[in-house]
């Protein structure tokens, strides 16, 4: 698998014309090729393989446990991989110390030195890398106003805010130019309403300094909101890769639809298969619907179902009726998730418009659609 997208310009075609020459392709930011590492008998890494393109932001995704914190350890030096390689920029770094790397990171709980003022925390790397001072100065200033905090570089890390820390921790990574950032959960110990301020701003930062970044969360919403391009880790391996309307429209199987999507994964007896297309049977109706991935004619398959695939009015070309039992309601303001049940016994979660709850009642029936544009068929797991 890899991670490139870019889209090839159009060009003219001029008959008889000698086909002009192949521009030599450029290197990657970063490529994995066949990462293993194992903890005693415990297989973290089982193969990884990622090419990442120059300037892309990629988000590692997957729950604890998954490898996703491992491979950026690897790829920062900080371990060693049993088998496989580190390319950064085209140049092997697997066997590289981590100072030689010339790689920015950021960690969670930022790491700022606490005697050390912003500025000072800024210009540490560059001083390390011996930058002469006029230098290093200006670029410490061009620093502070890149992250908002022109006015705020005299200032002693317990006298930021959790938000402006961060800033200062992306100054310090950024300042000597790398090329690649690695970002290791860095939003984690804000609350939520910050952490999604924040990574719009990390979003900006990024489009400024241009460098390849890779970004590990089990955040959903900070991928959505950050990524190019995300890698969604199960168990120490790849599971799917794409973009993020990618993953969420056609997940290739349970684990991305449930984890990544947030998705209904429900049993259904598969009818048949055409191409991209599968028919199957679920609450007592036939529907056809997208494949997640190629899938063999089998008894059972599994459907993603969005939540907001579920409403009280038909939607989509060939919408299904079902009828169905509430076993639970949940006001969010604008909106009520409930928690419904088919006739067969599959439970599902569905999330209408705020004006609905007047239709819902616990223990009661409720009449809903099932938009089937938005369901895809995905292996059974079992």
């Amino acid at each position: 698998m890899n991670v490139r997208a870019r889209k090839k310009p159009r060009q003219e075609v001029v008959a008889d014309a000698p086909a002009p020459p192949a521009p030599p392709s450029a290197p990657a930011g970063l490529e994995l090729r066949g990462l293993v590492k194992r903890f005693g008998g415990t297989e973290a890494l089982r193969g990884i393989d990622l090419v990442a393109d120059r300037g892309n932001f990629v988000t590692v995704l997957g729950p604890s446990g998954s490898g996703k914190t491992t491979i950026l350890r690897v790829v920062a030096g900080f371990l060693s991989p049993d088998q496989g390689e580190v390319l950064i920029d085209g140049r092997d770094v697997t066997r590289v110390p981590p100072a030689s790397r010339e790689i920015g990171m950021v960690f969670q709980n930022y790491a700022l030195f606490p005697h050390m003022t912003a500025a000072d925390n800024i210009a540490y790397g560059l001083k390390m890398r011996r930058w002469p001072k006029p230098d290093r100065d200006r670029r410490v200033a061009e620093m502070l106003e890149l992250v908002g905090l022109g006015a705020l570089g005299a200032r002693l890390p317990r006298e930021l805010s959790g938000g402006q820390q961060q800033r200062v921790a992306v100054a310090r990574a950024l300042a000597f130019r790398p090329q690649l950032l690695l970002m290791d959960e860095p939003l984690g110990a804000l609350d939520r309403e910050l952490r999604m301020r924040m990574a719009v701003e990390l979003r900006r930062l990024h489009h400024e300094a241009a460098a390849t970044t890779v970004y590990v969360t089990h955040d959903r919403e900070e991928a959505l909101t950050l990524s190019d391009w995300i890698v969604i880790m199960h168990d120490g391996r790849i599971d799917a890769m794409g973009t993020a309307e990618e993953l969420y429209t056609r997940p290739r199987n349970g684990f991305v639809a449930s984890f990544f999507g947030g998705h209904n994964v429900a049993e259904a007896t598969m009818a048949g298969v055409t191409g991209e297309r599968a028919r199957v049977g679920f609450a007592g109706c036939e529907l056809e619907v997208a494949c997640g991935q190629p899938l063999e004619p089998a008894e059972r398959v599994g459907l993603s179902i969005p939540e907001e695939a579920l409403g009280l009015t038909p939607a989509g070309p060939a919408p299904a009726r079902l009828e169905l039992h509430v076993l639970d309601d949940l006001y969010l303001g604008n909106a009520v998730r409930v928690t419904v049940r088919t006739a067969d016994g599959v439970r599902l979660r569905a999330v209408l418009p705020h004006d609905a709850r007047d239709s819902i009642r616990h223990g009661g029936e409720l009449t809903a659609y099932l938009d089937t544009t938005q369901v895809v068929a995905v292996p059974h797991e079992h």
